[in-house]
């Protein structure tokens, strides 16, 4: 069985191309693939991604799968939800326009922005990036009881003083606001498959958990 595999940041650059090919004895688990690829993951802990979802070692592989070896994370369908990963500057206006509605007494924003160095590089997974923010975000609305909520991941070059990432959240009252934004913010930091490369380097961060 063939699986090919797809590669990010640091793994990619180790690598020296996006993806790579595992021939696999048929009934192969995640554990294997894993074992397989050892020497390229040597010294970083990563995760394996399954049809977009992260993957415990015992699960089954098949030959048509969409395979990705996720290594650590630096850090829209309907109108209440937004969720997007672009190369686009970012801009609050437009995303605080997404979360006004008639109930809100509240809206909370908040905006991630490069700091101390000429520029970072972001690099995503990004149609697995998209659907782990939009399951942050619906999760926070259906948590603090928000009105809206959205959230929206620069990849690509990010210059001095511009933001990476951004955060919008209304609710009936601020408390919910402030808790649901807060919550986005944090869950993307630690879900989301989103690298970055500051001074040359892929900055460290946590091993993604599988899991909702």
């Amino acid at each position: 069985m063939q699986v090919r595999v797809r590669l990010f940041a640091g793994l990619r650059e180790r690598a020296g191309a996006p993806e790579l090919e595992l021939e696999l004895p048929e009934g192969a688990r995640v554990g294997d693939a894993l074992e397989r690829v050892r020497a390229l993951t040597e010294g970083m802990s990563v995760v394996m991604a399954v049809n977009q979802e992260y993957a415990e070692p015992d699960l089954p592989l098949h030959g048509g799968d969409e395979v990705a070896l996720i290594p650590p994370v630096s850090g829209g369908s309907v109108r209440s939800l937004h969720a997007r990963v672009t190369e686009e500057p970012l801009a609050l206006d437009p995303l605080t326009e997404r979360v006004r509605d008639p109930r809100a007494g509240a809206i909370v924003t908040f905006l991630g922005v490069t700091r101390e160095v000429e520029l970072l590089e972001y690099e995503a997974y990004t149609e697995m990036a998209e659907r782990r923010i939009a399951e942050i975000v619906r999760a926070a609305i259906e948590r603090h009881g928000l009105c809206a909520a959205a959230a929206e991941h620069r990849v690509g070059i990010v210059p001095l003083s511009e933001p990476s990432v951004a955060v919008a959240a209304s609710a009936p009252h601020r408390g919910e606001a402030f808790e649901g934004a807060r919550e986005i913010i944090d869950e993307i930091k630690a879900r989301v498959p989103v690298w970055k490369k500051e001074e040359g380097e892929w900055v460290r961060g946590a091993t993604p958990r599988p899991g909702p």
